[in-house]
């Protein structure tokens, strides 16, 4: 397994690959603009991605589509895992975004060997940041850490319905 250990995150099963989507129809993938070797530049970008991924798989024929909290808790997980990348992380150097029958599931990589922590803050006091990771861990169905030589890689399943 090249020195890669996967770590299931908050009592959560453990995430698959893009590649391992399971049983079922294949999965959908999107890939920022640049083709499927490059990264989105921020989490905006990152977002745009995930939002188009959706509207082309989501909205059918008759116009149902997702419930807008299931779209927002999708594009809130892909802005606190990307921009984690960039801030804490060493720089993103990994992402994708794919439909499964279990949801939406994004894989994001950066230079980081470090797990991402909570910050617990004290009651009553005002500070800043600290609040995604927990959001991350809470919105998703499963979280995942894959450590390996070069940095981690973290895989969200996001349920949509």
């Amino acid at each position: 397994m090249n020195g890669e250990k996967e770590h299931p995150v908050y009592g959560t099963s453990p995430g698959r690959g893009p590649g391992d989507a399971g049983p079922g129809a294949a999965p959908s993938r999107a890939a920022p603009a640049g083709g499927p070797a490059s990264v989105p530049r921020n989490a905006a970008a990152a977002r745009e991605t995930v939002t188009r991924l959706l509207a082309s798989r989501i909205h059918g024929p008759a116009g149902e589509g997702l419930a807008e909290v299931v779209v927002s808790d999708a594009l809130l997980v892909t802005s606190e895992l990307v921009t984690n990348a960039f801030r804490h992380g060493g720089g993103l150097t990994g992402f994708t975004a794919e439909l499964t029958g279990e949801g939406l599931l994004l894989a994001v990589a950066d230079a980081s060997t470090d797990a991402p922590v909570a910050s617990p803050h004290p009651p009553r006091t005002a500070h800043v940041g600290g609040y995604g990771w927990p959001l991350v861990c809470r919105l998703a169905e499963r979280v995942s850490i894959t450590f390996h030589p070069g940095g981690k890689r973290i895989v969200a399943l996001i349920a949509l319905a």
